[in-house]
Parts: C-alpha cells; sequence; structure tokens
C-alpha cells in the first residue's frame, strides 16, 4: 500500500535503547519502507542508550575488531551505522533526531544531498541557539567524525555530527546531539580512536549542558533530565514549523522488518 501524497510526517519518540541493534534497524526499516512509498516521511526524535556506532569506513582499518572490543568493554554496543563516517558515541546524554524522506533517482544518485544535510544542520543550530548556544554550523578543528555540517559551539567545540544514507527512492538523514557526556564521549573514544589510527582533539568534543555552564555528567536513562527535554521541545518547535507533524509510534511492519534485520547491524 503506498502512503497518500501529501500525508502529515510521522514523528516516532519511540526509543529501543534497550535493544540498540532493533533501534538501529527500525530507522534503517523506515527508510526502506518510506523509500518503497509504504509509510509517509517519518520523524524519529529521542533520548538513547550506550552505542559505539562505527561507519564502513572504520572496518577498512587494521584496528577494527580491537576497537569493537573496546567500546564493548566500557559499556556501549558496538554496532555498523546506516550512514558513513567514522566512530561516534550515543548515551543517555544524547539525543537522535533523524528524518526518512523519499527521493528521486536511483540508489548510487544523490540529488538533493547536500540541501538534505543543510535542512537539518540549520534546524539543529535554531533549535540550539533557542536553548542559549551560540551555535554554528560547520566542523570544530581536530572534532571526533568530522564533518561539512556538524554543529559546533562557538567555532570551537562540536555538538552535533550530522550522517546521511541514500537509497533507490529514498534517504534518512539522521543527527547526534550531545546534551551532556563530552567527557564521557571522551573516555570512551579515546582508546576507540587510538585503535582505529584515528587523529583527533578531545578538546574539540564538547556539549550543551558545558556551554551552559551544568553538569556534564549524563544522568541515568530513568531519571528525568530538563536540559534534555528543552532541547527536545526545541528540535520539536523547528520541525513543526516546516511539517505537519504527527505523532505516532512504528507500525507492525515496520518492527516486523528490524527484527528481521537488525543482527545486520552487528560489527562484522
Amino acid at each position: 500500500m503506498n502512503a497518500a501524497a501529501g500525508a502529515p510526517t510521522s514523528l516516532i519518540s519511540a526509543s529501543f535503547a534497550a535493544d540498540p541493534y532493533l533501534d538501529t534497524a527500525v530507522s534503517a526499516a523506515l527508510l526502506r519502507q518510506v523509500a518503497r512509498g509504504e509509510l509517509p516521511p517519518t520523524v524519529r526524535l529521542n533520548r538513547t542508550g550506550p552505542i559505539l556506532a562505527f561507519g564502513k569506513l572504520d572496518r577498512l582499518r587494521p584496528g577494527y575488531r580491537r576497537a569493537v572490543e573496546l567500546a564493548g568493554a566500557a559499556g556501549y554496543a558496538p554496532l555498523e551505522r546506516i550512514a558513513g563516517g567514522h566512530a561516534a558515541v550515543f548515551h543517555p546524554g544524547t539525543v537522535s533526531l533523524s528524518r526518512a524522506v523519499r527521493t528521486p533517482g536511483a540508489a548510487g544518485a544523490y540529488p538533493g544531498t547536500r540541501d538534505r544535510f543543510a535542512s537539518l544542520a540549520g534546524l539543529i543550530t535554531d533549535a540550539l541557539a533557542a536553548v542559549g548556544i551560540d551555535a554554528r554550523i560547520g566542523a570544530a578543528p581536530g572534532e571526533y567524525c568530522p564533518g561539512d555540517f556538524s554543529v559546533n559551539a562557538r567555532g570551537a567545540v562540536k555538538l552535533a555530527g550530522i550522517g546521511q544514507r541514500v537509497v533507490a527512492g529514498g534517504a534518512h538523514v539522521g543527527a547526534v546531539i550531545v546534551v551532556r557526556g563530552a567527557a564521557a564521549i571522551n573516555d570512551v573514544l579515546g582508546p576507540v580512536n587510538a585503535a582505529l589510527e584515528l587523529d583527533w582533539d578531545p578538546a574539540a568534543t564538547g556539549s550543551i549542558a558545558r556551554e551552559l555552564g551544568e553538569d556534564d555528567r549524563p544522568r541515568s536513562p530513568e531519571e528525568p533530565d530538563p536540559l534534555i527535554d528543552a532541547v527536545i521541545a526545541a528540535l520539536r518547535a523547528g520541525l513543526a514549523r516546516d511539517l505537519d507533524l504527527e505523532p505516532g509510534d512504528p507500525s507492525p511492519s515496520t518492527l516486523e522488518l528490524a527484527e528481521r534485520t537488525k543482527d545486520d547491524y552487528r560489527p562484522r
């Protein structure tokens, strides 16, 4: 069944932090279904669990297996991310935002890629400004997993990274936003990036909490975090300015597809 043209954008806030492979597979399943026209454009916006997401380039590095072991030993589920890039950290102090949209063209064709990057980066920058951050688009010098559309504070520290995957008929663009836990990111990325032999500067890792002079330590998933709530509210408000949002949950077909494919995101 094809999703109706002009349908509202589905907004999913459900998190599957207890099963990070399923959580990633849900996003991948949404991409496939949106690309095939089975679902309307879909946004996911939620707090995350402890994950170390490796990019395809990381798999080619001699220290990859060691990096995977180090991530697991530090309490992070190692997985292979949907998009490209290098190792990125998710934990209870971070927020995940992603969009699955229909696109023209076939797999391997990238019309609109830069516009989608710029759009999500602009949305995040505006939302962080709304909570008091001097947010800018661009890579901070020495940042981990560098990207032209990273969001930084003051031009000095990375607060959010953005990745994108394009398939036939659709695209998935997603971001991880560091609300708290810059130190926690560096604690795990230090040995992981050493194993991968990636150059980076831990001083370029930032958090919204640090920028606001708050406690940088991530709170437990069961503990409310007003700052995370404020960031999610600002992001949601930004989305609502351009999209007709319809809150909902993943469909049974999405969950079934994700369950069948979740092992695809385990490190190989």
